[in-house]
């Protein structure tokens, strides 16, 4: 005999109006990492900042709000309506069995409101708050150090410029937990001992680990580390992190630094130093001075996520290691006197190595997650390389100019890496579309020269 499903409450998510393309898949993936599935009551408005969902229990909607960087609040909710007569009719019959025990004579609490897209006065707030009058409070308000927390929320819309008299919707509910907001700051590359040109910002670095469902104990891996920046919120969760880049003056922390006002790294600053900043030293395994296209580990499924964000070859020519039969378009050398023959490495190779690699590499059920550029112009979601066993799990979109913008593409493995799956982007007809985004770094500076030039007619008009 099936055991019958868990009855399923309905909570109030409450959404940071940032990255809004990004939202939906980080819950979606979060409530799959504590067992559960997304299960919006109502159709979900992308852009706005409240969600009614349902979940099993309130444990797994704390335990949501201890990972998201999208979601600033939950609540249990206890009524909603599109005016203010539908809300109080919701909160009339909601079950009274289930108040109670937060509304006893012993107990302390106090009503929050927040409205968006609307400032109220205080005088309004309390006109809010008293017609709440026949909901049975039996305990004490208590304004700094409350038991309970009830909101009111009320949504005037998302036109700043055509804002309603009246709300177009309107929720109360208990306040069971926040989100990591905070991360954001307290993790912000402004602060951080080790930095680069292209270090991740703090909330995009969260938000891939995230996605990549990334838990404690995992190992997760980065094949173009840098400096090490997306290792840091997958420590922050408690995962086992190691990397590998090109770059030996990157990994060792040598050479000019990118911080401003300072000429050179000091002697301190690396990737175990940023760890130990946070206090994550103790998952840092290691990173090494490696090419990508030249995997260096054993046969084997060895990585729960690869999480990364590979060169687009905007700054500088995506390279790989050569040899001197290859065509050698420079010979570098660090200053460590290591030496190297670096060839060129187009972007199609770049993406289609990395997802080979994560087919054979990855755990069944662990996530490949990483920033693919795109020029807007000739996008279309065929040119997103494939694998057969992967499967595409999302694909977000942050803008980088008019014409350019990188996506976020999250893959999960779903099928064993045989031999015959070495080589299967070539049958698919894949890899000819994407080839035209070779010339990505052609075209993100043709745009850039265009819209300067424009600039400049404009001034001078």
């Amino acid at each position: 005999m099936a055991l019958a499903a868990p009855a399923l409450r309905r909570y109030l998510l409450l959404l940071a109006q940032e990255h809004l393309e990004f939202r939906l898949p980080e819950i979606t993936s979060l409530l799959s990492l504590y067992g559960g599935q997304f299960c919006g009551e109502q159709e979900i408005h992308v852009n706005s900042p409240f969600w009614i969902l349902n979940i099993p229990s309130e444990e797994m909607a704390r335990g949501l709000m201890k990972r998201t960087v999208c979601a600033k609040s939950i609540f249990e909710l206890w009524g909603h309506g599109r005016s203010a007569g539908e809300l109080y009719a919701s909160l009339k019959n909601y079950p009274t069995d289930k108040m109670l025990p937060y509304l006893q004579s012993d107990s302390t609490y106090k009503v929050h409101i927040h409205t968006f897209n609307k400032t109220l006065t205080q005088a309004q707030k309390i006109q809010k708050i008293d017609a709440l009058e026949f909901l049975p409070f039996k305990g004490k308000v208590n304004l700094k150090n409350p038991e309970h927390i009830f909101w009111i929320l009320e949504d005037y819309g998302m036109n700043p410029n055509d804002v309603p008299e009246e709300p177009i919707h309107l929720y109360f509910g208990r306040w069971i937990a926040d989100g990591q907001r905070e991360l954001i700051e307290s993790y912000s590359v402004k602060k951080r001992h080790f930095i680069g040109n292209t270090s991740m910002d703090a909330c995009l670095s969260f938000i891939m680990a995230n996605h990549g469902r990334v838990k404690p104990n995992d190992i997760v891996y980065d094949p173009f580390v840098g400096t090490g920046g997306l290792l840091i919120s997958s420590a922050h969760f408690g995962a086992y992190v190691c990397g590998t880049d090109i770059d030996y003056n990157t990994i060792h922390g040598l050479g000019k630094a990118s911080r401003k006002n300072q000429k050179w790294r000091g002697p301190d600053e690396n990737i175990r130093a940023n760890l130990r900043q946070y206090g994550l030293e103790k998952y840092y395994l290691d990173a090494l001075v490696a090419d990508s296209s030249r995997p260096i580990w054993r046969k084997g499924m060895l990585f729960d996520a690869i999480i990364t964000d590979p060169p687009y070859g905007i700054r500088e020519a995506p390279r790989r290691m050569g040899s001197q039969k290859e065509t050698v378009k420079s010979v570098e050398r660090s200053t460590e006197n290591h030496f190297f023959v670096s060839s060129s490495y187009h972007l199609s190779d770049i993406f289609f190595d990395l997802l080979k690699f994560g087919a054979e590499y990855l755990v069944m059920g662990g996530r490949l997650v990483y920033w693919l550029p795109i020029y807007r112009p000739e996008y279309t979601e065929e040119i997103i390389p494939r694998h057969p066993c992967l499967k595409l799990i999302s694909n977000c979109e942050q803008m980088l100019s008019s014409h350019t913008s990188r996506r976020l593409i999250t893959m999960e493995k779903v099928k064993e890496f045989k031999d015959q799956d070495e080589n299967s982007y070539l049958l698919d007809g894949q890899y000819m579309p994407y080839r035209g985004h070779n010339s990505f770094r052609e075209k993100y500076f043709s745009g850039v020269t265009k819209r300067i030039a424009k600039e400049e007619k404009d001034n001078q008009k």
